[in-house]
């Protein structure tokens, strides 16, 4: 049994397939099927099984699998622990983030970690549907990912940690007759023509509900996932839209208002495997991510939205 052993019978329980962890490690499929029979001599109980055409792990194997998490972690503090002990923090950390979390975060980072000494940053955009946003763990030291904070939790194989608990309103043009009422209901939102994100993506979850409540289907009239893009669209007289309370750009012909009878908020997570938390330059990074979300907490003191409101200008403009 070795390190890459281990890897590859973890990778084969994320990615579920021979062909999958063999082009996710850049060698064949022969390859990784040879490395596992070496494992399995080393252990009285099967670790695969066929299902079908595809290999899976038995309950030994997700045990074992599970168990490399904490292996590959050790392994990898060891191996910076020359560095730590040396107080070398300027290492190169890549981070990755869905458009509207890297326009919030991004600045912020940039400017809070220019120093001398501080960390390399490697900036990234990635929108992707949610159950996507564990796999680029695999690329990027830090990724920021969104879900509904009743949602399903990410996989146990990586590291969470929430940054932001975020309200979703309903968006407005400005002179719209709801525009004046301080809350809405869904009943009063649901014969509206709707824009919403593409299928997959966390917002259609509260769109869904906002149609269980009032007991009829919604009018979706555009799908678009850059909000910036959707503030243009319902100023325009497009249809309303859910927009985040704090990390999509104002635009002076749209009105936020909170929705009632629906817990409508999303979490913004900072997601990375266990190990890649032994470097002290990605340890630095978070830190600045969690002042950075708390400095865009303070800006919502009273958590009521109002027509005009705007993000300092650390804060630059809103993506999905």
């Amino acid at each position: 049994m070795d390190e890459r052993q281990l890897r590859i019978l973890r990778e084969l329980g994320d990615l579920g397939s021979v062909t999958a962890v063999a082009e996710a490690l850049h060698v064949t499929p022969s390859a990784i099927s040879q490395q596992l029979r070496l494992l399995q001599r080393s252990l009285p109980v099967p670790l695969t099984e066929r299902a079908g055409r595809r290999l899976v792990l038995t309950d030994a194997g997700q045990a074992l699998a599970a168990a490399a998490v904490h292996v590959e972690s050790a392994l990898a503090q060891a191996r910076h622990a020359v560095t730590d002990f040396a107080e070398q923090a300027d290492g190169d950390v890549s981070v990755a983030a869905f458009h509207s979390a890297a326009s919030s975060f991004f600045p912020p980072l940039l400017r809070s970690l220019a120093g001398p000494g501080s960390p390399r940053l490697a900036l990234a955009d990635e929108d992707v549907a949610q159950d996507d946003f564990p796999a680029l763990t695999r690329r990027y030291d830090l990724v920021l990912a969104h879900r509904l904070d009743h949602g399903p939790p990410w996989p146990r194989t990586v590291t969470s940690t929430t940054l932001l608990r975020e309200p979703l309103d309903v968006a407005l043009p400005a002179g719209h007759a709801l525009a004046c009422r301080p809350a809405l209901t869904p009943h009063e939102v649901a014969d509206q023509p709707w824009i919403t994100v593409h299928d997959g993506f966390p917002l259609m979850q509260t769109i869904k509900a906002i149609a269980v409540v009032a007991d009829r289907r919604l009018d979706i009239v555009h799908r678009i996932n850059e909000f910036a893009v959707v503030a243009e669209v319902v100023a325009a007289g497009g249809g309303l839209a859910l927009m985040p309370r704090w990390t999509a750009r104002p635009h002076p012909g749209v009105v936020l208002r909170p929705l009632s009878a629906i817990h409508a908020r999303r979490d913004i997570d900072v997601l990375h495997r266990p190990e890649r938390a032994a470097r002290k330059a990605v340890r630095t990074v978070l830190a600045a991510l969690h002042a950075a979300a708390a400095h865009v907490r303070s800006q919502d003191r009273a958590g009521t939205p109002t027509p005009n409101r705007s993000l300092p200008a650390m804060y630059g403009p809103g993506g999905s």
